[in-house]
C-alpha cells in the first residue's frame, strides 16, 4: 500500500482532558476514517481495539455505552478484576502485555486474543491451557521490527518458522502480526517500519497461512500504520488520556 503523503505531519486528535469518553471514541473513530479514506481503504475494515490497562472498570464501562466492544490489557491481574466487574457486557478481551510463563494459564482462560506471542514456549503452553469449551485462542506473533533490545517480539528471520510450529497447536488460531516499532515522529519512518511488517505479513500468506490481522499502530502513528495495511489498531491514550504509571 503507497498511499497518503510519506512526509505529512500528523495531527494528534487534540480531545480536552475533560471530553467525554464517547466524545473521544468518536475522535479517534473520525481518525481512523479519515485514514482509511485517504490510503483508499474502507474504514470497516479497521477496528478499534481500546487499550485500557491502568484504567478501572468504570472508564471501560464509559467506552462500552459508546459501542466500544474490543478491549486490551497489559496486566494479567488488573485484567481479571475488570472482567470480573464487567462480566455482564458483551465484550471481547485481548492481552497485549509481555506474557511470562506462570500467568499462561489465566491468559489462556480469561482473553479471546493474544497479540504479544513472541515464542514456541509460551505458545505451547497457550495452546496447552486453552480450556476445552472455549474456541481456539486467536493470536498474533508479536515482531521487534526495530530490533530494541529493551522490547519483546520475535526476530523477523524467525518468525516463519515460529508461524509454523504455531499453525500446528491444536488450542490456537493465528491470526497474523503485531508490532511496536520504535517512537519516532518522523511519519516516513513510521511508515516503513509499518511497511516491514506488512512485507513479513504478506510473505507468510504466500506461504499458504490464512492470516488476516496486522495489529498496529497506536494514538502516535496510527495514521501511518493503516496507510500501510493495519487492521487493528490500539489506542489508550487519545481515548482514556495519560495513564498514571505502575510497575508491571
Amino acid at each position: 500500500m503507497d498511499n497518503g503523503p510519506a512526509t505529512r505531519k500528523l495531527e494528534t486528535d487534540a480531545t480536552s482532558a475533560d471530553a467525554a469518553p464517547t466524545q473521544r471514541l468518536a475522535a479517534v473513530r473520525a481518525r481512523i476514517a479519515r485514514a482509511a479514506n485517504e490510503a483508499g481503504r474502507q474504514p470497516a475494515d479497521i477496528s478499534l481495539l481500546a487499550v485500557s490497562k491502568t484504567f478501572g472498570a468504570a472508564a471501560v464501562r464509559d467506552l462500552a455505552a459508546g459501542g466500544q466492544r474490543e478491549f486490551g490489557e497489559n496486566y494479567v491481574q488488573e485484567a481479571l478484576e475488570k472482567q470480573a466487574a464487567l462480566r455482564d457486557l458483551p465484550l471481547i478481551w485481548h492481552f497485549i502485555g509481555p506474557i511470562q510463563s506462570n500467568k499462561t494459564r489465566a491468559i489462556a482462560g480469561h482473553f479471546d486474543w493474544v497479540h504479544s506471542v513472541d515464542r514456541l514456549k509460551i505458545a505451547e503452553r497457550l495452546s496447552a491451557q486453552r480450556p476445552a469449551g472455549l474456541a481456539p485462542l486467536q493470536v498474533c506473533i508479536e515482531v521487534n521490527v526495530s530490533g530494541e533490545t529493551s522490547k519483546g517480539g520475535a526476530d523477523p528471520s524467525a518468525v516463519p518458522a515460529l508461524a509454523e510450529a504455531i499453525a500446528e497447536l491444536p488450542g490456537l488460531r493465528l491470526r497474523g502480526l503485531m508490532a511496536i516499532p520504535a517512537p519516532t515522529r518522523d511519519v516516513a519512518a513510521q511508515r516503513a517500519a509499518f511497511r516491514r511488517v506488512r512485507e513479513l505479513f504478506e510473505d507468510l500468506r504466500a506461504h499458504g497461512h490464512a492470516l488476516d490481522t496486522l495489529s498496529m499502530g497506536m494514538s502516535a502513528d496510527l495514521d501511518a500504520a493503516i496507510w500501510e495495511g493495519a487492521t487493528i489498531v490500539r489506542v489508550g491514550t487519545a481515548l482514556f488520556g495519560e495513564r498514571i504509571k505502575r510497575n508491571a
